[in-house]
């Protein structure tokens, strides 16, 4: 009988289970390779017999329907507009928030920050004390942005006379809507409210607002889809890198500018402004995802996420096959790199609809595409690669329009499925910046988080709920 030799070749052991022993072996000088495997999350014994049940039937066809409207999706800007104007639902007394619903005594502090600042702006309140006077009365209103077509960073604040963006998904008609970026540092969204806030939102109203609106006019529309697409294989993700997709929408604007200018001074510093800000093109990459995504919403046992959106208390998420209805936990605060003076026990947690570009497969899915923006979040480019690998294994198909160029030109990770989620014990990833806890102080980080379970939990067994 052949006898059964295993010393022909060098030996290594696989690890399944606590990463200590594979440090240990390490340690010894053995070749040990660590299996990335994780039991599934704890849920509803009946939920998951539930889910198991329909999902290679029922389940994976509804998918397979979203995602082929989602890969079909086509955002292009196609003009601009006052808040009031142009979003549905709103009003003067309407403020707009980033993530899912909430009130003004739970907000956080960039949010109330936002808030102060947004009703200063409106010349609703004279002082800080003034507009929280108000922000706390029955007068001033707050809802989501997501419900109402919108979308806004960090704290995601629109209020009635701010110009917005207006993205077409020119498949299927839909429309989504955000304001236009202010850039980095005392800021609006991360809750700064001084003087030269509130002068740098007058001025954007006054002169960036009817400049652009008159380029875009000219223009008749801005395809973003394939700006995003060629940003990816510039170095972007679109999320927490915007400098390819600013620099390439500068180059689409420019000459309409040109044609359209009314003075010199103003045409230049709207050139010098979106110039000098890299993240220009978030407040379009943002809104494209969303017109993309609205509309696969509301077909019947879809897993797939079509939110994830966060205010700074509580991470949101909305799946297509359970309505408009939220699902939400405690936001978490991001690993970051912070600026000189600041730590994370400055930090608030993370916030803003930003998280909409990880929804449509960009941000921290697309991250092996930006490698560069390790030296803003953190880690080394290795991680990056090692981020989007596995947030393949939480989606449901990939994109066909947007390519990663490290990865072979393989689509992005596209479809967030909350099964596999549950499955594989394995939440999305977001890179994002981090804004001080108190209201006033705005940015004082970049870094990445990982989303809450308990969201992803409380929206698979809703979804169980649907087949009974």
């Amino acid at each position: 009988m052949d006898k059964l030799i295993l010393n022909e070749g060098s030996l290594g052991v696989v690890n399944v289970g606590l990463e200590a022993f594979t440090a240990d072996l390490e340690t010894q000088g053995v070749a040990v390779a660590q299996v990335a495997w994780k039991p599934p999350l704890d849920v509803d014994k009946k939920a998951v017999d539930i889910i198991n049940k329909h999902y290679a039937t029922l389940i994976e066809k509804a998918n397979t329907e979203a995602l082929k409207i989602i890969n079909a999706g086509k955002p292009v800007l196609i003009g601009m507009g006052l808040a009031i104007d142009t979003i549905p639902g709103m009003h003067k007394d309407l403020i707009l928030h980033a993530g899912p619903p909430i009130t003004w005594d739970k907000m956080c502090g960039p949010m109330r920050g936002a808030v102060i600042g947004a009703l200063i702006y409106e010349r609703r309140a004279s002082t800080p004390e003034e507009a929280e006077v108000l922000a706390a009365s029955d007068e001033i209103k707050f809802e989501p942005c997501h419900e109402h077509g919108a979308v806004g960073p960090m704290a995601g604040i629109i209020s009635a006379s701010m110009p917005v963006f207006i993205i077409k998904n020119e498949t299927y008609g839909n429309l989504s809507y955000a304001t236009q970026n202010e850039g980095l540092g005392k800021v609006l969204r991360y809750g700064a409210y001084s003087p030269e806030v509130i002068t740098r939102l007058r001025w954007m109203d006054d002169v960036l607002y009817p400049v652009m609106s008159r380029t875009i006019k000219h223009l008749g529309q801005i395809d973003l889809q394939s700006l995003i697409a060629q940003a990816l294989h510039m170095g972007d993700e679109v999320h927490n890198r915007n400098r390819a997709g600013t620099s390439l929408l500068i180059r689409q604007l420019a000459p309409a500018l040109l044609k359209t200018m009314e003075n010199v001074e103003d045409t230049t510093a709207v050139l010098d402004f979106i110039n000098g800000n890299d993240h220009f093109f978030l407040n379009l990459s943002m809104p494209a995802c969303k017109a993309v995504l609205d509309a696969a919403r509301n077909i019947p046992n879809s897993s797939i996420a079509v939110v994830m959106a966060r205010n700074g208390t509580e991470f949101g998420v909305q799946l297509s096959g359970t309505g408009n209805k939220w699902f939400t936990g405690e936001a978490l605060v991001p690993d970051a790199l912070y600026f000189p003076g600041y730590s994370k026990a400055d930090a608030n947690p993370d916030i803003g609809d930003s998280a909409i570009t990880e929804t449509g497969g960009l941000g921290g899915f697309a991250i092996a595409a930006a490698p560069a923006i390790v030296q803003f979040v953190g880690g080394n480019a290795s991680d990056a690669l090692s981020y989007t690998e596995s947030m393949y294994e939480i989606c449901f198909s990939e994109s066909v329009k947007y390519q990663i160029p490290a990865l072979d030109f393989r689509g992005t990770p596209l479809g967030i499925d909350v099964v596999k989620v549950i499955d594989n014990n394995l939440v999305p990833i977001i890179d994002t910046g981090v804004a001080h806890k108190n209201p006033g102080v705005g940015q004082v980080g970049a870094g990445v988080v990982k989303a809450p379970v308990e969201p992803f939990i409380k929206a698979y067994e809703a979804l169980a709920k649907t087949f009974v």
